[in-house]
């Protein structure tokens, strides 16, 4: 059974930094996708970050300049880096990894998310 374990949230300033970590129970380079979801409070789940096996990542507009996805592999962790955090950042973040045979997704698997909350 996969195991996706999220860590790194907590509460920052506006304009402050965060790293978030996902630690892997197996290698992330099984998975053929990997990403980051948030849901605010009231508010539709929404994607991140999100990177195929092999690809390079794709990143939501709102985000595009302020957050950075790393992968080590050696500790089977992925990352999202958040810089220039802002109050509508605020949100629980989920990260995800996703089992497939060509292009059907067979498994989506999630972390138990972390929250993440940014005070002006």
């Amino acid at each position: 059974q996969v195991q996706l374990v999220e860590s790194g949230g907590g509460l920052v300033q506006a304009g402050g930094s965060l790293r978030l970590s996902c630690a892997a129970s197996g290698s992330i380079f099984s998975f053929s996708a990997m990403g980051w979801y948030r849901q605010a409070p009231g508010k539709q789940r929404e994607l991140v970050v999100s990177i195929t096996s092999g690809g390079s990542p794709n990143y939501a507009d709102s985000v595009k300049g302020r957050f950075t996805f790393a992968r080590d592999s050696a500790k089977n962790t992925v990352y999202l880096q958040m810089a220039s955090l802002k109050p509508e950042d605020t949100a629980v973040y989920y990260c995800y990894a996703d089992s497939s045979d060509g292009p059907i997704v067979l498994k989506r698997y999630w972390g138990q998310g972390t929250q993440v909350t940014v005070f002006s």
